[in-house]
């Protein structure tokens, strides 16, 4: 317990000291993708504050977003209402924020202005799960139903929609390597490295290479952000760490229904499964932390993801 406190005790200085753009960039707060599915305008993106153990008041939120008129998003509101992923970028020198929603809309804003930077609307039926934002400015997303990977060139404009497609059934993430210039992504028991090829304006995708052994259902992909060699990976039935330097499985826990997964750069896990008495079979209210452990609630929530809030792509 002395552990637990005290780790939260010096985020919350570091947090009250710590210029806000600093603070992202260290990855100390937590993002959560909070859907609303019976009033789809009440969804949010939640920018929280791990250091407050109450998440129910004011002051453990830190910033809130959803797309309406005002912010540039006139004619796509009804392509929300359950936001799937969100990470914090860097473009330009600035920080940006991507976005995706089930019902279709994928989108790069400004943070924390929220202002539309670009946006398209991916299809509800084509349940976008996933969003990346690639050095070159175009955007890439993973979409289950849709069962594809697609480059949209958001590096052309605002509202366009041109787009390079990978077949890949039940598309669930997308994640960029800085180091090896590929794409990571993962449906179903596949995990696979794309290379994208060709111009911002006119991109291709082909793969590279596989990661072998993974059980299906694959559903979360992210960054471990204390060992640069690693991504987390999550499916049905276990989490694992895996190594891009060698596109391989380094490490399996047996933690079934994970629907995020993701760790700070001190190494603290952050990860949402299903609740009982949630809304829908995939939501719940609360974030799980681990080493050390800990849980943070918003009530009347239904979280889908918690991202950590840090621009790095490793």
């Amino acid at each position: 317990m002395f552990r637990l406190l005290g780790s939260f005790c010096v985020l919350a200085a570091l947090l009250t000291a710590t210029p806000p753009a600093q603070a992202a960039e260290a990855g100390r707060l937590v993002a959560v993708t909070d859907q609303n599915y019976d009033t789809p305008s009440a969804a949010r993106i939640r920018l929280m504050d791990p250091a407050v153990a109450n998440w129910g008041t004011a002051a453990a939120q830190k910033w809130t977003w959803s797309p309406t008129s005002a912010n540039g998003f006139s004619g796509l509101t009804g392509a929300w209402g359950l936001p799937t992923d969100v990470k914090l970028r860097m473009k330009a020198d600035a920080y940006v924020a991507v976005v995706s929603d089930s019902r279709g809309l994928a989108a790069l804003i400004g943070y924390p202005s929220g202002q539309r930077l670009w946006a398209v609307n991916v299809g509800s039926a084509n349940n976008p799960h996933s969003v990346e934002l690639l050095p070159d400015g175009n955007v890439a997303v993973a979409a289950s139903n849709g069962g594809f990977i697609r480059v949209y060139t958001a590096s052309q404009g605002s509202s366009s929609a041109t787009y390079a497609s990978f077949p890949l059934p039940d598309a669930h993430g997308v994640q960029w390597d800085p180091v090896r210039q590929v794409l990571w992504v993962l449906g179903g028991s596949k995990l696979l490295a794309l290379k994208i090829t060709g111009t911002p304006a006119a991109p291709t995708l082909s793969e590279v290479s596989t990661v072998p052994g993974l059980t299906a259902g694959g559903h979360d992909l992210t960054p471990v952000l204390e060992d640069h060699d690693r991504l987390w990976v999550s499916t049905g039935s276990k989490v694992y760490q895996v190594s891009k330097s060698s596109a391989s499985i380094v490490a399996t826990f047996d933690q079934p229904g994970i629907k995020s997964v993701s760790s700070m750069p001190n190494a603290q896990q952050v990860r949402t499964t299903p609740k009982a008495g949630c809304r829908t079979g995939w939501c719940t209210d609360t974030v799980n932390f681990a080493v050390p452990a800990a849980n943070r609630t918003i009530p009347g929530a239904e979280i889908y993801k918690a991202r950590v809030w840090s621009s790095r792509y490793e």
